[in-house]
């Protein structure tokens, strides 16, 4: 909203002498708010009320518990002692076809987005790196493939369903076998085509949420998580014949047990998605060498 209107403002022929006070549609207190975003993530939370208010203790525990700095977090937690309520209707005259949403809409709007439309960072001269970023963490690796992004995106397609997972497909199926022990998805689905892939197609436990050729793979978990969890691939040409492959396993834990559940599994991760990522480079590698040949003849 606040962008339509600064949009809209330059529309306004002369001078507003007055402060244009924006908000939205329900007057809001922290608690409300906190409990709103608990509500809209699937979490239960009680909050205790205390005798006196204090802000720099507040800090201290934001600080200890979440990873925002205290440049952000402390002016924050300052921000209690002062009431913000919009007071003014000239928002409204100016702007009549803008209308304001209600916090609860705002908190949905700003959770219903995809984990990949965050921005992945390089990690040279590291080829692996765990990243926090707006409540989701990634688990970021990469590896330079002596193959076109042709090549390697061939593979990637046909991942899954009869054509296994290429390293550890064995535990692969386990996951997929527990999952449906608890009434998840399972594995049982396969793949909705024998090869290729499109956005929409089931790939055992996961959904294709975007696919584009030869670029990008997003692969979206439908199992029973603590949490909502991505796989997404990008390729990119290096200059001299290679490919730079990055995967990210992405998840947004809900709660403490989403957290436990990451650092539990971590390890196994860890072992799963570095052999993934050498099988794809393998695979590709020895199928570039045989066209190469081939051509070559």
């Amino acid at each position: 909203m606040p962008a339509s209107l600064l949009v809209a403002a330059l529309n306004v022929g002369g001078c507003i002498e007055n402060p244009v006070e924006i908000g939205g549609t329900t007057v809001e207190t922290y608690r409300s708010m906190m409990l709103g975003y608990a509500r809209q993530r699937g979490l239960r939370r009680w909050l205790f009320r205390v005798p006196v208010l204090t802000p720099r203790l507040s800090s201290y525990w934001l600080d200890l518990v979440t990873p925002f700095p205290p440049a952000v977090s402390r002016p924050l937690i300052e921000g209690l002692r002062s009431e913000s309520i919009c007071n003014s209707a000239l928002a409204s005259e100016l702007f009549p076809e803008i209308r304001p949403i209600s916090y609860e809409a705002a908190v949905a709007k700003a959770l219903d987005r995809a984990a990949s439309c965050l921005p992945l960072p390089s990690l040279a001269p590291a080829v692996h790196r765990i990243i926090r970023a707006e409540g989701i963490i990634c688990d970021l690796r990469e590896v330079a493939v002596d193959a076109s992004p042709d090549r390697v995106f061939a593979v990637l397609e046909n991942l899954g369903g009869k054509h296994g997972w290429l390293s550890f497909d064995v535990l692969w199926r386990v996951r997929g076998w527990m999952d449906g022990l608890i009434g998840g998805v399972g594995n049982l689905r396969g793949r909705s085509r024998p090869i290729g892939m499109r956005a929409g197609d089931v790939i055992d436990f996961w959904r294709v949420e975007r696919v584009e050729a030869p670029r990008t793979v997003l692969l979206r978990a439908e199992m029973k998580l603590p949490g909502a969890a991505w796989l997404h691939f990008e390729l990119r040409p290096d200059g001299s014949g290679r490919t730079l492959l990055r995967c990210c396993a992405w998840f947004q834990p809900r709660g403490l047990f989403g957290e436990i559940y990451w650092y539990v599994l971590y390890p196994i991760h860890l072992v799963i998605f570095n052999k993934l990522m050498t099988a794809v480079s393998r695979r590709a590698e020895l199928h570039s060498g045989v066209a190469t040949e081939e051509a070559v003849a």
